[in-house]
């Protein structure tokens, strides 16, 4: 199974490594585009760690990510030379903001996926999520259940979690969550080359 974490970095993002250091857990940060010093410091210390790197578009802007295949092009190109520069990595991972289920497409979701196969991008969904990106209050037993729960129904899962700076919940409880998992004997991996991709749609 893969932890992956959407919409950072943030100082969530710290909390979430320091978390993952302690219980030696490899994870996946799907990351957008920020100038200064500390987001810098949180994409080398990712690299560093041994987690993996992904993208989730540089602006993160729905209206102008999506406005045309040509934007969106423009958009992943700039997230993955900007990564590169920072990092020293080229990273190859996308997730769609929305999934590549997403509804408000301007153009159908296989040209924008054309976009990132021309590029060598792997784009990645998920198949389980902790509910803490619903705007809603959710208990913190709630988050750990629906993971704990959520992955015992697939070979492959792909756990979507938030770490972006007004997502607290999911730093607070990971340590407990990581503990019912081990007890479990779920083996949390990073995602790569040897990842079976989780896809809404091919």
């Amino acid at each position: 199974m893969y932890l992956t974490f959407d919409d950072g970095p943030s100082q969530q993002t710290k909390r979430i490594l320091d978390i993952l250091k302690k219980e030696d857990v490899k994870a996946t940060f799907f990351v957008i585009g920020h100038t200064d010093d500390f987001s810098k410091k949180m994409y080398r210390r990712i690299v560093k760690e041994g987690h993996t790197l992904g993208m989730h578009s540089y602006s993160h802007i729905y209206s102008e990510l999506y406005k045309s295949t040509a934007s969106f092009e423009k958009d992943v190109e700039k997230i993955q030379n900007y990564l590169q520069k920072v990092t020293g990595v080229t990273p190859v991972y996308y997730r769609f903001p929305g999934g590549s289920s997403y509804s408000g497409l301007p153009n159908p979701i296989q040209d924008y996926i054309q976009v990132l196969n021309d590029r060598g991008i792997s784009y990645i969904d998920w198949n389980v999520v902790d509910g803490g990106n619903t705007g809603k209050r959710v208990k913190k037993k709630e988050l750990i259940a629906n993971v704990v729960n959520g992955v015992s129904a697939f070979s492959t899962s792909i756990v979507q979690m938030h770490d972006s700076s007004d997502k607290t919940a999911t730093a607070d409880v990971l340590p407990e969550m990581i503990k019912e998992l081990k007890q479990k004997e779920y083996e949390l991996l990073p995602i790569s080359s040897e990842t079976t991709p989780v896809r809404h749609v091919e």
